[in-house]
């Protein structure tokens, strides 16, 4: 059986080690997208350079369906914390209305168009494994610290549209199984402003998350609902 693996966002540190990682195993096909012409991982990635555009994403998603194999592996991996203008918020008088849309935009809205442009595709493989980035700071239950308003907030939106997305694929494409997915503080450009305080064992490298990730949709099981786990495998409180 021709299998094949996906990764959007593959040109950012984690969405790269996951292609290689990929790559690594006995995939027939990887396709890699990012908004980037370039890719710098393994080059037997076939990669995909998108906008991002509604247009671009169902375009992509529909020729990587028609393409051969099995769709098997779904890592989606966006996301944004800060920008040029603004910051995560401190406080609630920080709160943007533009900024925070723009991370909505990035960290629920993208991961879902995505997720369902490539819908049709999961239809053909038997366990077909979906993760997608979240973080756990978007648990609700675990907030003990406030702050960060959009990110968090983006992040928990995420989770419940995933949750949603779970049942539906409960109904309709059984053997599938969908994962939020939080890989720690991850030595990225992302988390590169945040690290401070942070102990050094618990620093990871993208490849380390990567191998995690990995191993992870390996051996999970199909449950019919939403996994929300870190890069552990541990269960993390909606």
């Amino acid at each position: 059986m021709t299998r094949k693996a996906v990764i959007v966002g593959a040109g950012g540190g984690i969405g790269t080690a996951v292609a290689n990682a990929l790559a690594a195993q006995d995939y027939d096909f990887i396709h890699t997208i990012s908004r980037s012409e370039a890719f710098a991982g393994d080059s037997r990635c076939d990669h995909w350079c998108s906008d991002y555009s509604e247009s671009s994403i169902h375009e992509i998603a529909a020729a990587i369906e028609h393409s051969p194999g099995k769709l098997e592996r779904l890592v989606i991996s966006n996301g944004i914390l800060q920008g040029e203008s603004f910051r995560p918020e401190r406080a609630l008088k920080q709160v943007d209305a533009q900024a925070t849309q723009h991370v909505f935009h990035v960290n629920t809205i993208l991961p879902m168009q995505w997720l369902g442009a490539f819908e049709g595709g999961l239809r053909q493989a038997e366990r077909a494994r979906i993760a997608v980035l979240s973080a756990r700071v978007g648990s609700i239950g675990d907030n003990r610290l406030g702050g960060w308003y959009s990110y968090r907030a983006s992040k928990a939106a995420l989770n419940m549209m995933l949750r949603c997305a779970s049942i539906e694929f409960a109904r309709r494409h059984k053997g599938t199984q969908l994962v939020a997915f939080h890989p720690g503080t991850v030595d990225t450009s992302l988390s590169r402003p945040f690290q401070r305080g942070v102990p050094a064992e618990r620093l990871f490298t993208p490849e380390f998350v990567a191998a995690r990730l990995v191993g992870l949709l390996d051996a999970v099981e199909t449950t019919g609902d939403l996994l929300y786990l870190d890069w552990d495998g541990k269960p993390i409180p909606f």
